[in-house]
């Protein structure tokens, strides 16, 4: 569209001036033209084609050019040269002193013509067109002002008005003139400040673009950062469960089994040392049921065909029946049928708190406690063994590499299921571990 401007401000004068020529031709006998006003014509006409030769060469070569590019040119905008096939170079018009006087003179012509012959009017409409472009603010009014009088003195009978008649109509159409540039202007004025809101408002679009472009990219990272995260986590995840489970089933078996197989080999009673055998091989056949339900993350053997309050109480017997020392289980509150994440996870915490009991503890009493309270489930194991101190014993397991997955490997377990364990013991005096888990019921 820029372009399209720059080019009828280049080329637009003289066609509106050949228009004009050729329509006063047309009307001269009309008009009553004789060759006195013809041979003023003809010098108004070549003087105004001079003029706009030279304006084109300016535009066309802009170098020590006043003006920079206005407001209607735009910097950095060109024009069209050679009738379209020469290159468009950056327009020099712009308001200045040498753009106000060719407009100035432009205008003399063009009413000078018009004296002559109403139709070369026709030539001062481009001052309607170029005064913004051409004429600095306050000149931009009064430039197209008197471009009005010129038409208006054509369309009213010619200049000069002739008697009270000729000038009340020719006052009449200059007023119309005025009032239509008033109107034209604002909504021009309106259409440019709308312009410019759109183009403010695509370029806030194209910035807020930009913007999301640049999070979905970001996003698109975050997401795959976070998938290489939920992988790794569940691989750790998977390691940790089957670290416990190999724990709480495959170690304490085989402990067990080592257990009865030393009594066995040591115990001078055959009855006895046979009981042991048979200990050792029930120890070793669950140890290998359990080993493959673990694989498979199935629920432990002990809850295939028992409620959880069942398994429980038959692991404190088999405790029982194993260490020789005092142990009851008790079950308080309104019983529940748990989930059965909940109640493997409860089971695997009492058989690893029972296993630390049996291995490290030294207890002759031991009870073990299940209680359900509203939305949750505890449990609790007591023992009266030789205890420790919570504070030490982690820290020191951990620096000799040994011991102490099984209290970790207790609170792993009830974490994982938005749980906690609380651990108190004192050296000399005991040991109770209370897990709370919430309660969730099973799915039927």
């Amino acid at each position: 569209m820029e372009r399209r401007w720059l080019v009828f401000h280049r080329w637009g004068p003289f066609a509106l001036l050949g228009v004009g020529l050729v329509v006063s031709v047309a009307t001269s006998r009309l008009l009553a033209m004789d060759g006195a006003r013809w041979t003023v014509a003809g010098a108004l006409v070549g003087a105004a084609l001079l003029l706009q030769t030279w304006w084109a060469q300016t535009i066309r070569n802009p170098s020590g050019a006043a003006g920079p590019s206005g407001a209607g040119a735009g910097a950095g905008a060109g024009a069209g040269a050679r009738a379209g096939a020469e290159p468009v170079r950056p327009a020099a018009v712009g308001p200045s002193a040498r753009s106000a006087a060719y407009y100035g003179v432009r205008w003399a012509l063009a009413f000078a013509l018009s004296w002559q012959n109403p139709f070369f009017t026709v030539y001062a409409v481009a001052g309607y067109f170029d005064a913004e472009r051409l004429l600095p603010r306050r000149l931009r009014w009064p430039g197209m002002a008197a471009t009005a009088v010129a038409l208006a003195g054509a369309q009213s009978g010619g200049l000069p008005p002739r008697g009270t008649i000729g000038w009340i109509a020719f006052g009449g159409v200059l007023t119309v003139h005025l009032v239509l540039l008033v109107v034209v202007s604002r909504l021009a004025a309106h259409e440019a400040d709308r312009a410019r809101i759109q183009a403010d408002t695509i370029d806030e679009l194209a910035r807020a673009n930009a913007a999301l472009e640049q999070a979905l990219a970001e996003n698109a990272a975050l997401h795959a950062q976070l998938l290489v995260q939920a992988r790794e986590a569940g691989v750790a995840d998977e390691r940790a469960r089957m670290a416990a489970e190999i724990h709480d089933t495959i170690a304490q078996g085989l402990a067990g089994i080592v257990t009865q197989l030393q009594a066995g080999a040591t115990t001078p009673d055959p009855a006895a040392a046979r009981e042991h055998l048979d200990r050792a091989a029930d120890l070793a056949r669950h140890s290998l049921g359990e080993a493959r339900r673990s694989v498979r993350n199935l629920s432990p053997v002990a809850l295939e065909h028992d409620t959880l309050t069942e398994a429980l109480r038959k692991t404190v017997e088999q405790w029982r029946e194993r260490t020789g020392a005092r142990a009851e289980f008790t079950v308080t509150g309104t019983v529940e049928e748990l989930h059965g994440e909940i109640a493997a996870t409860l089971l695997r915490i009492a058989q690893e708190a029972l296993a630390n009991a049996a291995r490290h503890s030294g207890a002759s009493r031991l009870g073990l406690t299940l209680s359900f309270i509203d939305d949750e489930v505890v449990l609790d194991v007591r023992d009266d063994g030789r205890g420790f101190d919570p504070l030490v014993l982690p820290a020191a397991s951990a620096r000799a590499g040994t011991g102490g997955f099984g209290l970790a490997g207790i609170r792993a377990r009830a974490e994982r299921i938005a749980g906690s364990v609380t651990v108190e013991s004192e050296p000399g005096f005991g040991t109770a571990i209370s897990a709370r888990v919430p309660l969730v019921r099973h799915e039927r």
